[in-house]
């Protein structure tokens, strides 16, 4: 930080030492807030535990307002951090000032305290404890070794975990936290703050949790844990109807595949990841004044287009586009369908604004995923299934979207599996969205298809992986034009989203014809002129969900 800076640091300390900070204003008349850079060393031994206790600091400050902002490398998962960052000074006149240290962090901010949690480095899932800790009763959360640093501000111990959980299980630290301290948290909005897990850890959402008094947990949903299994119902029975779940499974325990299928069966809504940064500091924010979403549709909803005898090609990322290649050289030189994540229309209205503001023509928005967030539709129970997607008609009216993109992996493991609808499924997904345009579904390649009166649901038939070659996808997708001999053939495509658009620039370049690379609302317009799908669900004999459910 150069010397200026440090000065208008330090200028800012001193002002809030002696004077209350003013909030009040509306966007467009500015405001003040605080931002700090983080490196990308999140190791438990060196840089955890300080952006661990800087995390719970700025959930407890962003209570009163959004003061305190995060930037992460642009190789973080999160890329986006930096390019809302300049949104917010441009667009809704925050004058930013940077903190370099914890230290200079505390002198700002420790009033927002009202003590410390210690947790031990020794024991995971004591880190979750003390963020539950946290949000209830207004503390930051430090390792030993930060111990002089947060008294130095004048905080005082309110509890030590160290020593207190050694030797115990999982199930059991969680047991012990759930007695203590459930009845105190919401029982909306929970946090499975799992994800990385042991020497690394990133919990860089806790801010949002400990904003919001949610019970932190990273309790496994594989039924090999039955323990702590039966301690996630036990929670999840007691939660109100459509609540969120926000965070991501543990890494290593569970798979998403099973931990989505628990929370849906309950009618819960996952909202990711582990490392969803600034949640306490976005929620803050509004649409800007006069801003509306208007999606780059390329066909009426009542058009009609017919199809040539031809291959009809669609690209679409369907995981968040905040951790995509929104960012990065490329996008906008191919027609491509992105699926947002919707209830952002709540919780960063900024981020979803600063996509469409930076969207090309050939960008275009989606809804899912499954619903008003990431769920398993074969498993959200009768009751709840309307109501649910209720709540998603309206974000996508927001939004101007008229694509529902449909997701069940429940029978799957990753990309490979059964990824299909049941007919049940399908019927309430066409009864509860009569006015989209069509459907898409799966992740990898599955089978669902169906055609009603102008509404097509296409699955995909491929999946690029990042890792695997250019020219292999090439002689894949080439290979699955040759086997679709009956045109026209309509291949639908899911695009991992970390893969770069220059090089599927020249794999469609390479592929065998006639073909034609057209935006997904096109694509489903043309689905629905000439049926050369088979109507087809998920077979009642194939399997219809992991083991143990």
């Amino acid at each position: 930080m150069n010397l200026m800076k440090r000065l208008i640091t330090l200028f800012s300390i001193l002002a809030l030492c002696v004077a209350p900070l003013a909030r009040a204003g509306s966007a467009e008349e500015g405001r003040d807030a605080w931002m700090m850079n983080f490196d990308g060393d999140w190791m438990v031994a060196s840089g955890l535990p300080e952006k661990a206790m800087l995390i719970s600091l700025q959930g407890l400050t962003n209570r009163d307002a959004p003061q305190l902002y995060i930037v992460h490398p642009p190789d973080f998962q999160w890329e986006i951090t930096g390019p809302l960052f300049e949104f917010y000074q441009r667009k809704h006149n925050v004058d930013f000032t940077e903190i370099a240290t914890a230290d200079e962090a505390l002198t700002l901010f420790s009033k927002h305290a009202k003590g410390y949690v210690v947790w031990d480095k020794t024991v995971g899932a004591s880190l979750n404890v003390a963020f539950t800790i946290a949000g209830l009763q207004d503390a930051v959360i430090v390792s030993e070794e930060l111990i002089p640093l947060v008294e130095k501000h004048g905080l005082k111990q309110i509890d030590d975990l160290r020593g207190d959980f050694t030797g115990m299980s999982d199930a059991e630290i969680y047991q012990d936290s759930y007695d203590k301290y459930w009845e105190q948290c919401s029982h909306d909005k929970i946090m499975l703050l799992g994800g990385h897990r042991g020497r690394t850890m990133q919990p860089a959402v806790a801010d949002w949790g400990i904003q919001n008094k949610m019970f932190f947990h990273d309790l496994s949903a594989n039924p090999k844990h039955p323990e702590e299994l039966a301690l996630t119902k036990r929670i999840y029975k007691q939660m109100a109807p459509s609540s969120f779940v926000f965070g991501w499974h543990p890494y290593g325990k569970d798979t998403e595949e099973q931990a989505t299928t628990l929370l849906s069966s309950f009618g819960f809504k996952m909202e990711g990841l582990h490392n969803l940064p600034n949640l306490s500091f976005n929620s803050q924010f509004t649409f800007t004044k006069g801003f509306k979403f208007t999606n780059n549709h390329r066909v009426a909803r009542d058009a009609k287009l017919m199809a040539e005898e031809k291959v009809y090609i669609s690209f679409v990322q369907s995981d968040s586009i905040g951790i995509g290649v929104w960012t990065k050289p490329g996008r906008g030189k191919l027609p491509f369908g992105w699926q947002v994540t919707m209830n952002w229309s709540k919780f960063s209205p900024a981020a979803l604004e600063y996509f469409h503001e930076s969207a090309t023509p050939n960008d275009y928005f989606i809804g899912g995923l499954s619903g008003p967030g990431y769920m398993y539709p074969n498993h959200i129970p009768a009751d709840r299934f309307p109501l649910l997607m209720a709540e998603a008609r309206e974000m996508m009216e927001l939004l101007d979207e008229r694509i529902m993109e449909i997701m069940d992996n429940s029978a799957a493991d990753g990309n490979v599996g059964n990824t299909d609808l049941t007919k049940e499924t399908v019927d309430r997904y066409y009864e509860a969205f009569p006015d989209v345009l069509g459907f898409i579904n799966g992740y990898g390649p599955a089978r669902t298809r169906d055609l009603r009166d102008t509404r097509p649901m296409i699955s995909y038939d491929y999946y690029i992986d990042p890792k695997r070659p250019r020219d292999a996808v090439t002689d894949d997708l080439n290979e699955l034009i040759s086997l679709n001999s009956k045109r026209p053939y309509f291949l639908l495509v899911h695009v991992r989203e970390s893969n770069d658009v220059n090089s599927l620039v020249q794999v469609t370049k390479e592929l065998t014809g006639p073909i034609e690379i057209v935006p997904i609302d096109v694509f489903l317009k043309l689905a629905a002129s000439k049926k050369t799908y088979t109507t087809r669900y998920q077979d009642p004999d194939e399997p219809k969900h992991f083991e143990g459910y």
